[in-house]
Formats: C-alpha cells, structure tokens, sequence
C-alpha cells in the first residue's frame, strides 16, 4: 500500500517573504506564482520542452543512471540579470556527503531558455525574495533543471539525502511528473523537531527554504504504471551572497 499523499501547505504569495522569516520556508501555487510573478503560467510552460532533451548526469556516485540535468549561473543585482561564464558546480562535503568536494562540469542551459523574459523576470524575483530574507545586495544564482527518471525502476531526486546546500535561498519548482508515485518533499528544522511532508503535483508548484534554517530532501520514485516511463521534472535555483560557492 502507497503513503498517502499530503497537500503542500500553500501560502499567498505576499505572505512568502514573512512566512520564510518565520518558519524557514513557504510554498506557493500555481496560480499563486502567476499572481507573484504577474506572469500567465503558459510563458513559465513554454520553458518545459527543455526537459526533453536533458544530457546524462554522469557524476552519480551512486552508479545511478536516473538523473538528468543541465546547471547555468547568474549574477542578479536588483533589475540587472547577467550569465556568468560557464562554470563548476560545487559544494562542500559539509552540504552534499555524497558528491560534494566535487568540481562537475554540468552541460551548460540552452542560451534560448535564459534569454526569455519569463525566465529573466523569475531570476529578478527570486533574488527580490533572497533580499526581503537577508537584505538588499547582489545574489549570485545557481540553477539546475533536473530530470529524474524511473527507466531502471527507482530515481532518486536527492541521493544525498536530508541536505543543506550551503547558500541563503533555495527555490525548487515543480515543472512536471508522469507516471510517478513518491518523490514526497520533506522539509525539517536544521536545529529543531518540527518538519512537514507533502508531495508537489501541480506544475510550477514553488517551494522557498531559508537554507541556513531548515533541510530538505524528496523520496524516492517510481512508476506507477511499470509497463509505462515515469519521470519526475524540477527546476532548483539558489541565491547566495559573496560568491559562488568554490569561487577562488
């Protein structure tokens, strides 16, 4: 018999920001991002053909094969959104036990995606969001799509587990799944007893963590029809201040 599934605790989205003060993190819906962003959910849509074409992500040290994924980094100082240099990403074994420590060269975003305006405008709203959490500056921004597939019967969207990523904010929207059962968010108190567990099922469903307060992980998936392919699709954007984590 499966869990049951939990609603995600929605929050309208000019409490985001209070909320994340509060308890470290806040959840917004579908329509809820739309109202944020002042942006018709179909141009944040129009986004998800990239997901298709996900090269392999070849430093799973699991000997997993069931995660794609794509990284590209900004620096977003109020209005202004610039691409860095294709770079490394980096953690910490601190943060990530499992690949941390690690420099992984990641393929590159499409230039196309980076270069629409839904996504510039959801860049500078994310960094809008790191500043109301730790003050006004200039964030510099990781982000990832990530493709987690069930071809070899079980993905796994955090195989490091319950993690901190070292940075201020975390944003993880949900972009799409199909033929899935689990990859159920949980996020816990770093210091502390209280968590909460609900399963995102509404495409760019949004979750924002305080990452210096709380830890989180998704469980694993499956198919929910084992004749059929199953794949679970994310969008994970980070803000940090003062550099990029491994910046010499």
């Amino acid at each position: 018999m499966s869990a049951p599934a939990f609603s995600p605790p929605f929050t309208p989205p000019e409490h985001a920001i209070p909320l994340l003060r509060e308890q470290g993190y806040a959840v917004l819906s579908a329509s809820g991002v739309a109202e944020w962003l002042a942006t018709p959910i179909a141009q944040l849509e129009a986004l998800h053909g990239d997901w298709d074409h996900l090269p392999p992500d070849e430093y799973l040290k699991d000997g997993g094969r069931y995660r794609q994924r794509r990284h590209a980094c900004f620096a977003v100082d109020g209005q202004a959104v610039a691409q860095v240099p294709h770079r490394a990403h980096w953690q910490p074994v601190e943060y990530n036990a499992l690949h941390g420590g690690m420099q992984r060269w990641f393929e590159p975003m499409e230039a196309g995606t980076v270069a629409q305006p839904a996504w510039q405008h959801l860049m500078r709203s994310l960094a809008a969001v790191a500043s109301g959490l730790r003050g006004p500056q200039r964030w510099f921004v990781e982000a990832h799509q990530f493709r987690i597939d069930t071809a070899g019967g079980i993905g796994r969207p955090t195989p490091e587990g319950a993690h901190r990523d070292g940075v201020d904010l975390v944003a993880v929207a949900l972009i799409g799944r199909h033929n899935v059962k689990g990859g159920e968010t949980r996020v816990f108190e770093a210091i502390g007893r209280r968590g909460e567990r609900f399963t995102m099922t509404e495409p760019w469903t949004l979750l924002l963590l305080d990452d210096a307060r709380v830890i989180h992980e998704s469980t694993p998936i499956q198919p929910a029809d084992d004749t059929q392919p199953g794949f679970r699709d994310t969008l994970v954007v980070t803000c940090r201040a003062q550099g990029f984590q491994g910046a010499l």
